[in-house]
C-alpha cells in the first residue's frame, strides 16, 4: 500500500474512532454514560467562550418587583432569603444584622403574605442570640465570644411548619459550636416556638427536599468544611434529629480543582442526583456532580461551562418537567441575577435577565399557581421578590 493511501486509511479510523468514543468532556452529560461532561449551557447563541456573553442584554423578563424588607435607613443587613407557600400564605426568612453579614447579634426575621406581592411589616423568628444583642459589649463585633444566627430555610415536616437556622461564633465561617436548629411554627399563639437541633456541627444550604427513597435530604458543611469537604445529609424520616452524612466533595489535599460552597441538588426524571456547587476558587464556573443510588455516592465534580460569579445559586424542577436555575451568571460581578431553563436537568438551553444594574444576590424560588416568585437581596440590605409569569418564559426567544 501506497504511504499516501496509508495515511488515508488511518485518518479514517481515527475520524470512525473519534465519532464512536465522542470527547467526554463535550459530549452530552448523563449520569451514568458521561457524568464527566462539562456541557451545562448549549444554544446557537452561545459563544464559544461562555464568559464573553453580554449579559446585560440577555432578553429580559417581565416582572413585578416587591420589597419584602429594607435594612438600608439603618445600614444594616437583609440577606439569605427562602420563600415557601404553606396553609394558604407565602412565608419569607432571612437574616437580619448589623452592619456587615453574619456579625455577633444577628438574627432571623420573617414576614406573610396572601398574595406574594403585598406583605406584613417584618418580624422576629428568633430572638437576639444568647448573651449577643445590643446590651452586649461584643454585638456588631467578629468576636468569638458572640453568636449570631443565620436564615437557613422553611421546611414541612409531618404537617408542621419548621424554619431552619444555623448558631455559631461570629468570629469566622464557622465557629466550633456550629449547630442547625429549628424553630416550630406556633399558630395558635402565631409564634415561633425552639424546636431543638436538627444537626450537631453542620450548616446547610437549603431546607431538607424529599428523595426518590423517600427519605429526606439536604447538603451540610461542618465548621470546618474548608478541610473536611462538602457533605450530603440524608433521613429526616424517623426523627427530625436523625440523618446520615455521607462526603460527597474532598476538603483539602482532595478535590483541590474545587473550592466548594453553598451546593444546591435536585433530581432527575430518571430518579438520578445533580448537585451543583459555586466554586470560590478561579474557575468562573459551576462544578456538576452525579449520583446514581439516592445520594449514598457522587461523581468527581467537574467544571461545566456554565459560568457564574462565584454566589449562591437555586434550581429545581418545575411541575411542567422543565428545570430553571436562578443565579449570577456574569462570572465578574453579582449583577445581573439571570433565570436559566432545561427541558432535561442537565443542559440549558436559555438565560434570561431577571433584575440588575446594581449588586443582585442570594436567590431562591417558588413556583405557584403559574408564577415564579424569585426572592434575592439588594446589595445584603434588602429583601426583594420578582414575580414571573412562567408563560413568558416561552413567549421570549434567544437570540439566534
Amino acid at each position: 500500500m501506497r504511504p499516501q493511501a496509508l495515511s488515508l486509511l488511518l485518518s479514517a479510523v481515527v475520524t470512525l474512532s473519534a465519532a464512536s468514543h465522542p470527547n467526554p468532556t463535550t459530549g452530552a452529560p448523563h449520569p451514568v454514560r458521561n457524568p464527566a461532561s462539562r456541557v451545562m449551557l448549549q444554544g446557537a447563541w452561545v459563544p464559544a467562550d461562555p464568559h464573553t456573553i453580554d449579559f446585560d442584554r440577555l432578553p429580559r423578563l417581565p416582572v413585578e418587583h416587591v420589597v419584602v424588607s429594607d435594612v438600608r435607613p439603618q445600614k444594616g443587613v437583609n440577606q439569605h432569603n427562602y420563600l415557601l407557600h404553606h396553609d394558604g400564605r407565602f412565608w419569607a426568612m432571612w437574616s437580619d444584622g448589623p452592619r456587615v453579614e453574619d456579625m455577633v447579634g444577628q438574627v432571623v426575621k420573617y414576614s406573610t403574605s396572601r398574595d406574594g406581592l403585598h406583605w406584613e411589616a417584618p418580624k422576629f423568628l428568633t430572638g437576639y442570640p444568647p448573651n449577643s444583642g445590643p446590651d452586649s459589649p461584643h454585638y456588631n463585633t467578629r468576636k468569638p465570644e458572640g453568636l449570631r444566627y443565620i436564615s437557613r430555610g422553611l421546611w414541612v415536616r409531618e404537617g408542621q411548619l419548621l424554619a431552619l437556622v444555623t448558631l455559631d461564633e461570629a468570629a469566622g465561617f464557622f465557629g466550633p459550636s456550629l449547630e442547625l436548629r429549628a424553630f416550630r411554627w406556633n399558630a395558635s399563639s402565631a409564634r415561633w416556638d425552639d424546636a431543638g437541633v436538627v444537626q450537631k456541627d453542620a450548616i446547610n444550604n437549603f431546607a431538607p427536599q424529599r428523595l426518590p427513597t423517600g427519605e429526606w435530604a439536604m447538603t451540610r458543611r461542618r465548621h470546618d468544611y474548608k478541610d473536611k469537604g462538602v457533605e450530603f445529609l440524608i433521613g429526616g424520616v424517623a426523627a427530625m434529629d436523625q440523618w446520615t452524612s455521607v462526603p460527597v466533595v474532598r476538603g483539602a489535599g482532595g478535590d483541590v480543582t474545587l473550592k466548594a460552597e453553598e451546593p444546591i441538588w435536585y433530581a432527575l426524571p430518571d430518579g438520578n442526583l445533580v448537585a451543583l456547587f459555586r466554586d470560590n476558587g478561579k474557575s468562573g464556573y459551576i462544578f456538576r456532580s452525579f449520583s446514581t443510588d439516592a445520594g449514598r455516592t457522587w461523581s468527581s465534580p467537574v467544571a461545566t461551562d456554565f459560568p457564574d460569579a462565584r454566589s449562591k445559586l437555586y434550581g429545581c424542577r418545575l411541575k411542567d418537567g422543565r428545570y430553571v436555575l436562578v443565579s449570577n451568571a456574569n462570572p465578574r460581578k453579582r449583577d445581573p441575577l439571570t433565570l436559566a431553563v432545561s427541558r432535561d436537568g442537565l443542559v440549558f438551553d436559555r438565560l434570561f435577565y431577571v433584575v440588575g444594574g446594581r449588586h443582585v444576590d442570594y436567590p431562591h424560588l417558588l413556583e405557584h399557581e403559574g408564577f415564579l416568585y424569585i426572592a434575592h437581596s439588594g446589595g445584603k440590605q434588602s429583601v426583594e421578590i420578582q414575580r414571573v409569569r412562567i408563560a413568558d418564559l416561552d413567549a421570549i426567544r434567544m437570540p439566534e
